[in-house]
């Protein structure tokens, strides 16, 4: 997290005090240079900086309902061009699972975890109604997610956030640069923006951009035939199943409903970072978004696993698990 700047006699920035948010333990970074890539929170840090910041970036929420496969007799994904207030909306097949979103309704305050709105929910819902194999209704969701756009505000005061461009911003402020507005989509792009414009303002040497070139770890073209819970690892395939080998207990199941492993939690934990039950069950297999009553019902076995793995004690196992049991609420309609 960070907590503070500390700016020399030029008013740039020598170094960041940010803390660890694991240990409590605080550390100052230093640089010549700082981007603020913090999205929805970018002003937030602009103001650090310049308590007299004005305003940048607008938020708007999104949120996606999931929906059994059953609803959606195809392959296909429908896309409806133009909703009833203007918008576009889309039903996409998803692992065994139908997604339909999305909304953009404008938010004042940003925060980590954004909820539903029930009228975003009925809008969606409503819409496509009139475009399933059968009728859907509130019951029937089997996750709500929601996300926060940080679009770039313009030069006029914007009625509402569908008039707001999607296209993205940088600002320079001396040594801190602030990328806005933009989309996931075209990531490299913004960032291959921001060190071209750091490199007009700052005297590095500049060798050019190859990350168009550059693949993704894992890279390699989704193989069809593949169950669902073994469609994350790409190249990295055979690695993962010979250690899942290693170890009875590994092929085990975490739901039974699914077919996730426990030895994907170890390998979420040994190779991709994971750190927390949410690490895993929301950012590394999307069980919480594809149905977040199997994700709680999850918690405790993968917490158990993690606590092992990590050299975690039952305090921390028994705090994830509440934890987590408490953000997947947020998850279900009531």
């Amino acid at each position: 997290k960070v907590v503070s700047f500390e700016k020399n006699v030029d008013d740039q920035i020598e170094f960041v005090n940010v803390i660890d948010r694991e240990t409590n333990r605080g550390y100052k970074v230093s640089g010549k240079v700082f981007v603020n890539a913090t999205g929805i929170f970018t002003d937030r840090i602009e103001k650090m900086y310049h308590p007299g910041h004005k305003k940048t970036v607008v938020p708007s929420q999104g949120i996606h309902l999931m929906l059994d496969r059953s609803f959606l007799k195809s392959d296909k994904a429908i896309l409806i061009p133009k909703t009833s207030d203007g918008r576009v909306l889309f039903i996409i097949p998803w692992y065994n699972k139908v997604i339909a979103g999305t909304t953009d309704t404008p938010i004042k305050k940003p925060k980590i975890e954004p909820s539903p709105l029930s009228q975003e929910v009925e809008f969606i819902i409503n819409t496509i109604n009139q475009y399933l194999t059968k009728t859907a209704t509130k019951k029937d969701v089997l996750s709500v997610f929601s996300g926060l756009r940080p679009l770039a505000k313009g030069s006029k005061d914007e009625t509402s956030t569908k008039e707001v461009s999607r296209s993205h911003k940088i600002y320079t402020d001396n040594n801190l640069f602030s990328i806005v507005g933009g989309k996931w989509t075209i990531y490299r792009k913004m960032a291959e923006d921001v060190v071209d414009k750091i490199l007009k303002n700052f005297p590095f040497e500049n060798v050019g951009s190859a990350t168009n070139h550059l693949s993704i770890h894992g890279n390699k073209e989704q193989d069809p035939t593949l169950p669902d819970h073994l469609q994350f690892y790409g190249s990295d395939l055979p690695d993962f199943l010979r250690m899942e080998a290693s170890d009875p207990s590994h092929g085990e199941k975490i739901h039974p409903n699914y077919g996730f492993t426990k030895g994907q939690i170890v390998w979420a934990i040994r190779y991709e970072m994971a750190r927390t039950v949410e690490d895993f069950l929301s950012r590394r297999i999307r069980l919480l978004l594809l149905d977040a009553k199997a994700a709680e019902e999850s918690a405790s076995t993968v917490a158990k696993v993690m606590a092992s793995e990590l050299g975690k004690d039952t305090v921390w196992e028994d705090n994830q698990v509440t934890e987590f049991i408490a953000l997947c609420k947020k998850y279900q309609l009531h």
